[in-house]
């Protein structure tokens, strides 16, 4: 079973600097059908404003992964880590018993777009842990490439929950697909561009939820970034 999530069916907040559409309920966004979807909690579809971004502020047992689509994020958190993270860099800290860090866009004269994503973790109250990959696009053409896993298997990042991240980028003839264990489910997000899902026509910013199905096929996309959470 296929359920579609259009893009302008997302909660919405403008606060100048930021602009960031919901997939699931988030701070004063709250719709009791969409609190998340397995331990899927959060997919945020960011844009900050040049120079603008997160204060410090803490978070705890969650699993957090940072996606910049565009522009740059500048991190720091109270585990001494520092870096800027770019477009193909999926940054995973995971807050168990507690963190402090901020975000920043870190360009001048040009804004970032990013999605940050919270998965809630299988073990709490653990140490706090950072991490950081590159995938380029190579990596991602026309395939699912696997970027954050419970066993950092195939040089992904590693995320305390049975979950699986793909991303994969289509154009034209490209094709991929993947397959579903038994009981297993899966949350498809579209970044940008179009595609198509089991022949249903998705565009930017629409999601999927996949249930009681073997497994996903993407064809036809323009331009399409695609993300996959293959959950328990």
């Amino acid at each position: 079973m296929l359920t579609l999530r259009r893009s302008e069916e997302r909660g919405y907040a403008d606060h100048g600097w930021l602009k960031s559409h919901h997939t699931f309920s988030f701070a004063s966004y709250h719709d009791p059908r969409y609190m998340g979807f397995g331990p899927l909690r959060v997919i945020n579809d960011d844009h900050i404003a040049a120079g603008r971004g997160f204060g410090t502020h803490g978070h705890r047992d969650m699993e957090i992964v940072t996606y910049v689509l565009e522009g740059a994020v500048a991190h720091k958190d109270s585990m001494g880590n520092g870096s800027t993270i770019r477009p193909g860099d999926v940054q995973r800290m995971s807050a168990g018993r507690g963190v402090l860090h901020s975000e920043f866009n870190p360009q001048p004269d040009r804004g970032t777009h990013l999605l940050q994503i919270w998965i809630e973790p299988d073990v709490t109250g653990i140490e706090p842990e950072y991490e950081e990959k590159r995938f380029d696009e190579a990596d991602k053409r026309g395939r699912l490439r696997l970027v954050a896993s419970p066993d950092g298997r195939d040089g992904s990042v590693r995320i305390h929950q049975d979950a699986r991240l793909y991303v994969g980028l289509f154009d034209g003839s490209e094709s991929a697909t993947v397959s579903l264990a038994a009981g297993r489910r899966a949350w498809v997000h579209v970044a940008r561009g179009s595609v198509s899902l089991n022949g249903q026509a998705l565009q930017a910013g629409d999601a999927v939820a996949v249930q009681d199905e073997s497994g996903i096929a993407l064809s036809d996309g323009e331009g399409a970034e695609v993300l996959v959470f293959d959950l328990p």
